[in-house]
């Protein structure tokens, strides 16, 4: 169960496409941050990114699967270290699309919404390097 694509995942505090800034997430969001659900960066890889994901749960069922099957721990690191990448791969891609997107629109706009979205697309970077 490895995985070799890549992929990314953020999301911002500025509204990507005149959404109302400071909006209260609707309940389908994971976090808040003020978008209204709309086209996003991602939404033309949609059914792909969603394809994906559904890869990367099945590769964490097999680890779960693993440890019920008490299978050697090196073994289960090295599927870890698969889903780890997987992950990432997918977060990367995410972030792409989110530069592409969102972050090229606010600076064809301008103004105090092209900081907004460089910090918070930094902000993300960082995230992603914590990890």
């Amino acid at each position: 169960m490895t995985t070799t694509e890549a992929g990314t995942g953020t999301t911002g505090a500025a509204p990507c496409h005149g959404e109302a800034p400071g909006a209260d997430a609707s309940p389908g969001q994971v976090q808040g941050h003020g978008h209204n659900h709309g086209p996003h960066g991602y939404s033309d890889q949609k059914d792909q990114h969603l394809k994906r994901l559904r890869r990367i749960e099945g590769q964490i069922r097999g680890l779960q699967r693993m440890v019920e099957e008490d299978v050697y721990c090196i073994d289960i690191l090295t599927q870890v270290s698969a889903s780890t990448k997987a992950l990432q791969s997918f977060a990367l891609q995410l972030l792409q699309e989110h530069l592409r997107h969102c972050v090229a629109a606010a600076a064809v706009k301008g103004g105090d919404e092209i900081d907004a979205k460089v910090a918070e697309a930094s902000a993300a970077i960082a995230r992603l390097l914590r990890t």
